[in-house]
Parts: structure tokens; sequence; C-alpha cells
């Protein structure tokens, strides 16, 4: 099984596809709760060179929600994370599958709640 949903940029700049992205998430009812920054974290921290690469942190509170009612300890693999990366030739925006990230988690209303989320996260890097 895939563990992210994927989707390619051929002819866009990482920061035109970063504000599509964050544009996206926002209009299928997710927020953007955390970003890092990995290209400068690397470079600070390691003085590592490396093409652009950030991690949004992204979260839809209605179903956060119904996962922590469902699963209280849940909120250990919260939020959804969506990666941007520059790859020779464009952009690739990577979101993580919640369905696959879930599978640890035995519990089938989850795991349905969890599909709901994917669809979301399909549709939003669909519309970018």
């Amino acid at each position: 099984m895939d563990y992210t949903i994927n989707r390619m940029f051929n002819d866009a700049t990482f920061n035109d596809i970063d504000a599509r992205t964050r544009k996206a998430l926002t209009d299928h009812g997710f927020g953007v709760l955390t970003e890092i920054d990995v290209k400068m974290t690397m470079k600070k921290k390691l003085d590592v060179e490396m093409l652009a690469y950030r991690i949004l942190g992204a979260c839809n509170p209605k179903m956060a929600h119904q996962a922590i009612e469902i699963e209280p300890r849940v909120g250990a693999m919260l939020p959804c994370n969506v990666i941007l990366r520059e790859v020779e030739g464009g952009v690739e925006v990577s979101a993580v599958d919640p369905v696959a990230s879930m599978q640890a988690i035995d519990n089938a209303e989850l795991t349905a709640v969890a599909g709901e989320v994917r669809d979301l996260l399909a549709k939003a890097l669909e519309a970018i």
C-alpha cells in the first residue's frame, strides 16, 4: 500500500505551488497548523545544501475531533503532513495517506474516518 497521495507539477515555481497547495487545503476544510522548512533547517543545523523541501502540518478540525473521540491517543499521529519538494523538472506535492498511517490502530471506526480524510486530501491535491 502506498503511504502518500502524490501530484507532480512541471511548469510552476515552488512558491506558486506552495500558495496553491495552501489554498486547496483551506478550500477543503484544512488549516495549516505547522510548517517546517527542511531546506533551511538542514543548512542551519548540518550546513547541507538541498533542494526546496517544506512540510505542512494540515488539520481538518471536524475530522480530527471525530478521530480523537474514537481513539483519544490518535493525536500522536496528527496532523496530516503534506510535503512540497523541488525535484528535477518541477515540484512534487505529497500528502500522507491517513488510511495507511492509521493501520497501526486496530479500530474500524477510525479507519472509516481516515478514509474520509484521505478523500478530502486527494480532492485538495487535485485542486492545486
